[in-house]
């Protein structure tokens, strides 16, 4: 019987895995299609790949400095962002106040607020600053966007940490910083890396904040393929060349990170 639903489990997720990779595929083949192959119907199978578009779009479109804008942001939040969140998230999961509830509360209430009806706010800031078009506005507005959601996370794998852990170290001669750095940090590594992974992924993916912060100088990726117009039906080939070299950079981290993921994705999940 716990063969046949293993069985039926690895074949759902064979499903789920392909109907997810099927349109990156799809896009990858456009990519590397003439446009009379990219469009053809019924769908052309056998062709002759070209690899003109990604070039387009990487050398005479220079799109490296588009991504190397986006790694400077993405980077630059991820580096901030998740320190404070991990101090504030072990503040949080050892703290026991009457208010403790209300405080997550409020963390949460502010990851419900729309971008939109902060992208305004933002620009008159950075306007009466002139830090439009600077990578410290675009660092700053993620931050503050990106910061409770990191909180909250990291929180759930402090709180899976045995309280009594701290206190031992305690008990050895450690200080509040050693039993942090030495002690629940190392146990929580894996969480840190779905955190880090998670803050990458809505930094590197945020379009409105960047189309209305950013200009011609911090200009990030996503804002560059969406400003290519449709008068021209090569504009399908490269924005499918576009989106293929977006994702090399996350598709890196998640390789050479894998491990961590999968371990901190599942902490937790088995109790002794």
């Amino acid at each position: 019987m716990m063969n046949r639903r293993h069985l039926g489990l690895f074949l759902a997720l064979c499903v789920f895995t392909v109907l997810n990779l099927t349109p990156i595929i799809w896009a990858f083949l456009i990519s590397i299609k003439q446009p009379v192959d990219a469009f053809s119907i019924p769908p052309t199978l056998i062709f002759t790949p070209t690899w003109e578009f990604h070039y387009e779009v990487w050398v005479p479109k220079e799109f490296w400095r588009f991504l190397i804008n986006s790694l400077i942001i993405s980077i630059s939040v991820v580096g901030i962002s998740v320190p404070i969140g991990t101090l504030a998230a072990y503040a949080l999961s050892r703290l026991q106040t009457p208010r403790m509830r209300l405080i997550l509360f409020g963390l949460l209430a502010t990851r419900m607020l729309p971008p939109i009806l902060l992208a305004i706010p933002f620009f008159l800031m950075a306007t009466f600053l002139r830090l439009v078009d600077t990578y410290i506005v675009m660092v700053l507005a993620l931050i503050a966007l990106n910061q409770p959601f990191t909180i909250w996370l990291m929180r759930s794998f402090f709180v899976d940490v045995p309280v009594e852990l701290d206190e031992s170290a305690r008990l050895d001669g450690c200080n509040h910083w050693q039993v942090f750095f030495l002690i629940v940090l190392p146990l929580v590594r894996p969480g840190l890396t779905v955190t880090m992974m998670f803050s990458l992924l809505l930094a590197y993916n945020e379009f409105l904040l960047a189309l209305i912060l950013t200009g011609s100088k911090t200009k990030p990726l996503p804002v560059a393929i969406a400003e290519y117009g449709g008068e021209d039906i090569t504009y399908w080939s490269l924005s499918a060349a576009g989106a293929m070299g977006i994702m090399i950079p996350v598709v890196l981290f998640a390789i050479f990170s894998h491990r961590h993921l999968v371990r901190g994705l599942t902490f937790g999940a088995i109790k002794e």
